[in-house]
């Protein structure tokens, strides 16, 4: 039913249970030996999904394994909207209550997760879902990791979006703590009450200089026992002075000391969510709103602002190639509008580019590792579950008839036939055995063909 989000390693897909007719979400994730990476990030995911239960972080209901494309669908609840795609959304305008429930939400959902001992490590609106209920849900776990307090490791300082990334990931830290989720989180409540984002750095020396600006330059003992990597490279010349109560003078008075705690520039200053929530913000009036009296919007995402955005700069192009000078327009306005979001480890895209192609040159075929959508053929890998459900996922580079349920705590694999015969009719019978006949034909044409190729 088209695509609505893609990152590095994955896409996400809207599908339809074709049993129970409810639509969910599928996040398709490539584990070949192209991109090694992928594999890891996946399998963390699914690790750490299995082990979050909470009403705010988005539920894995199941997982759908392709046999030929190399292919894991990861499937998830759907959910209508994401906050960057609402905020970016010229016919919406949020009220201070309907902030104060999202935020809530968010360090309800965050507060949950560390509770796990789990960093997110990609908070941002795009990866803040919304259902019709005005429920929000924390998605997107590709850059999350397990932490220890007490038997701390290095963690690389490469995650976090660039406009939430918290200076000490700029300056090149490796050991940090649930800090790096609530500067994020702070980012966010001050875009949500500035109607924009509030530090959206081009590079990462752009970056912090922003935060400095905004957030004051570390104190020379915070340079003294932090001992950052690149604490050389980009401690200002002289220090700035912290001023986000003059730049935000238009919020709300008791959003102050939250933003102040969240946004400080010494980690150890953000406390934990739990105290977030404890604030004088969310205990003053207007109360935060209850999330069954948000309104209901038209389905919205960040894909949709990204789309925008392209088609107004296509007419803009065009406009000027026939010389018509018109005047510059936009279809929202930028300096009052949230905007998209840079990805979080887009530095890191350039290496993996240049790899694909590498691994690419020296393939045979892709045919001869992608067959046709008709003989992709799938099984399931229920993890404790024996039930199975059939969806209907309408996209031309795989085709499956098993998605199996998530259940925690249980380790299970199983490898069977594709759909229990006995719950098919007559023709869906005939049409599953053709199917796996043109597997089984295709696989041995494989074997054939490369035997042929050895013997020339």
């Amino acid at each position: 039913m088209g695509c609505i989000g893609s990152g590095t390693y994955s896409n996400v897909y809207r599908a339809r249970d074709t049993v129970s007719g409810r639509i969910v979400a599928l996040k398709k994730v490539r584990f070949d030996n192209l991109e090694p990476e992928s594999v890891k990030f996946m399998a963390r995911e699914i690790l750490i999904l299995r082990k979050l239960d909470h009403p705010n972080v988005v539920k894995l209901e199941g997982l759908v394994t392709s046999r030929m494309s190399c292919s894991l669908y990861l499937v998830f609840e759907y959910m209508e909207h994401d906050l960057a795609g609402l905020a970016a959304s010229p016919d919406v305008k949020f009220t201070l209550p309907q902030i104060k429930c999202y935020v809530q939400q968010l360090l309800s959902g965050l507060e949950h997760c560390h509770n796990n001992n789990v960093l997110h490590r990609d908070i941002k609106g795009s990866n803040l879902l919304l259902d019709n209920n005005g429920i929000l849900k924390i998605a997107d776990f590709g850059l999350a990791t397990f932490f220890d307090p007490r038997h701390k490791r290095p963690m690389t300082s490469r995650v976090v979006t660039l406009w939430y990334r918290p200076p000490e990931l700029l300056l090149g830290a490796t050991d940090y703590g649930v800090g790096v989720d609530l500067w994020s989180a702070g980012c966010i409540l001050a875009e949500l009450l500035h109607g924009k984002p509030i530090m959206p750095g081009r590079t990462e020396v752009e970056q912090l200089h922003k935060i400095f600006k905004l957030c004051g330059s570390p104190s020379e003992e915070y340079w003294k026992k932090s001992k950052l990597p690149h604490a050389t490279i980009f401690k200002p010349q002289q220090p700035y002075k912290r001023c986000i109560r003059e730049a935000f003078k238009d919020f709300p008075p008791s959003s102050l000391p939250l933003v102040e705690t969240l946004l400080a520039i010494d980690p150890a200053e953000h406390q934990t969510a739990t105290s977030a929530m404890q604030s004088e913000f969310f205990a003053t009036e207007p109360y935060a709103c209850d999330p069954s009296s948000l309104p209901t919007y038209p389905p919205s995402k960040e894909m949709d602002a990204k789309m925008r955005d392209e088609e107004a700069r296509r007419l803009r192009a065009a406009a000027k190639a026939k010389g018509e000078g018109v005047k510059r327009t936009r279809t929202r306005d930028r300096s009052q509008r949230a905007g998209p979001a840079p990805e979080a480890n887009a530095e890191l895209q350039a290496n993996l580019d240049r790899r694909r192609m590498i691994t690419h040159a020296n393939a045979k075929s892709k045919s001869e590792k992608f067959p046709p959508p008709h003989q992709d053929g799938a099984m399931g890998n229920p993890l404790g579950s024996s039930r199975h459900m059939e969806p209907m996922y309408e996209h031309q580079d795989a085709s499956f008839s098993t998605v199996v349920p998530i259940q925690k705590g249980s380790s299970q694999t199983w490898s069977g036939p594709l759909v229990d015969p006995a719950a098919l009719g007559q023709s869906r019978r005939k049409k599953q055995t053709a199917l796996d006949a043109k597997a089984a034909a295709y696989s041995k044409q494989l074997q054939k063909d490369k035997g042929g190729t050895r013997a020339r």
